[in-house]
């Protein structure tokens, strides 16, 4: 998908969390293509960059940059080179904050390049397992298969807590794992984020990532996140945008707020790899054994989140565009993530970390196909039970792990 993305775009842009392979993949593009790499993590390549950006942006016919953003000066010397010459596969471009987080003046390629998000790995990448659900979804045309799931909610358990990140699925154990996630997590706000923006204290940026996390699943309130840590309202909005920006936790917008009256249009907030988001609420398997109460309650969210991000990112190997939402009304009627086809095609879907579905939990679902018609193709509620069937019209109930197996 990279290099056939690179052949129709001056500039590619991959950026995603660290730490999912995007340094792997430029080598493998570079190694390929007969290219090299100009990796700004390393002091050599980023001095080089830094003394003559012209020349690097204006050297070999494809210039692949890693971790683009330590030198953003490159930015326009790039946007020299485009006004001479412009063509697909000239600049492939990687980094792990976002491009909305450089200083505006510095944002010299919108309109010349495509930016590709890459995430953790999905469930489906992880099994090498193929998943066409949404396809079919989009066509109405979701297939029940007689036999029931064989996935028990401690597997379940165990896909949550380890999460996508590469270099968390080859750790031994849930210990290592654990270290591994609390490295992870300091580099991003002890390194990574003090590259972005100047901070006061790292504990402040720390605790505003535990209490947004805190809030996974759920419609977002900074206020509730700035009345539990101590730096003032505004600056912990700003930090908030920051670990947007380093990939950690995503908004997910509101969906309909034009096309269905009473619609809430706040957004809701998504951690980006619920290992990630299990180490910080400190989830285990032996706690969540024990049916803590509170970590419980804290599982079903996080389930929520894993859900939601393992279908975002399987939609964005759609060959038509596909935007994502959640739908809530002022009644408190929910659909937990709206998918919206280019065309106006929709397909709802609802997360349910239990075994079981009752018709109230349908209800979400029934009204959004009644509101939308012909439009609304298909619904679909996820739960860990293990039958798949059809619960209304164009209303299914299937195991959650149809989105891998």
């Amino acid at each position: 998908m990279v290099r056939f993305r690179s052949q129709r775009t001056p500039v590619l842009l991959l950026e995603g969390p660290r730490g999912v392979g995007k340094s792997t993949l430029l080598d493998a593009l570079a190694a390929e293509l007969g290219a090299s790499v100009f990796d700004l993590d390393q002091e050599d390549y980023r001095r080089i960059v830094q003394s003559n950006p012209s020349a690097v942006a204006g050297g070999k016919p494809l210039v692949i940059v890693d971790e683009y953003q330590k030198v953003p000066e490159l930015l326009d010397a790039i946007k020299a080179r485009l006004n001479q010459e412009t063509r697909p596969g000239m600049f492939i471009l990687s980094g792990s904050s976002s491009y909305d987080s450089l200083p505006e003046g510095t944002q010299a390629l919108t309109g010349r390049m495509e930016r590709l998000l890459i995430a953790p790995l999905t469930q489906t990448e992880i099994d090498g397992t193929a998943n066409d659900l949404f396809e079919y979804a989009f066509e109405g045309d979701i297939q029940h298969t007689p036999s029931l799931s064989a996935t028990g909610r401690t597997a379940y358990v165990g896909r949550v807590l380890r999460g996508g990140m590469p270099l968390a699925l080859v750790q031994d154990s849930e210990a290592d794992r654990s270290r591994w996630f609390a490295a992870y997590v300091r580099q991003s706000v002890e390194r990574d984020a003090g590259n972005l923006r100047r901070l006061g204290r790292r504990t402040d940026l720390r605790n505003v990532l535990i209490r947004a996390v805190g809030q996974t699943g759920s419609v977002f309130s900074v206020n509730r996140v700035a009345r539990d840590v101590e730096p003032s309202w505004d600056t912990t909005a700003a930090y908030v945008e920051l670990l947007e920006s380093l990939f950690l936790i995503a908004r997910l917008p509101a969906w309909g707020v034009t096309l269905l009256p009473r619609s809430v249009e706040s957004p809701k907030i998504h951690v980006v790899d619920s290992g990630v988001g299990g180490h910080l609420l400190r989830l285990s398997a032996d706690k969540l054994a024990r049916l803590d109460p509170s970590a419980m309650t804290e599982y079903g969210h996080l389930f929520e989140s894993f859900i939601v991000q393992e279908v975002v990112r399987q939609t964005a190997w759609l060959d038509a565009p596909v935007s994502c939402g959640y739908w809530r009304t002022r009644e408190q009627l929910e659909v937990d993530l709206v998918l919206e086809r280019y065309d106006g095609a929709v397909v709802g879907i609802e997360v349910k970390a239990g075994e079981r579905v009752d018709k109230i939990n349908l209800s979400p679902l029934v009204k959004l196909r009644d509101r939308l018609g012909p439009s609304f193709k298909a619904g679909i509620v996820f739960y860990t039970g293990g039958a798949g069937f059809r619960a209304d019209d164009r209303i299914h109930v299937l195991p959650a792990d149809r989105l891998w197996t």
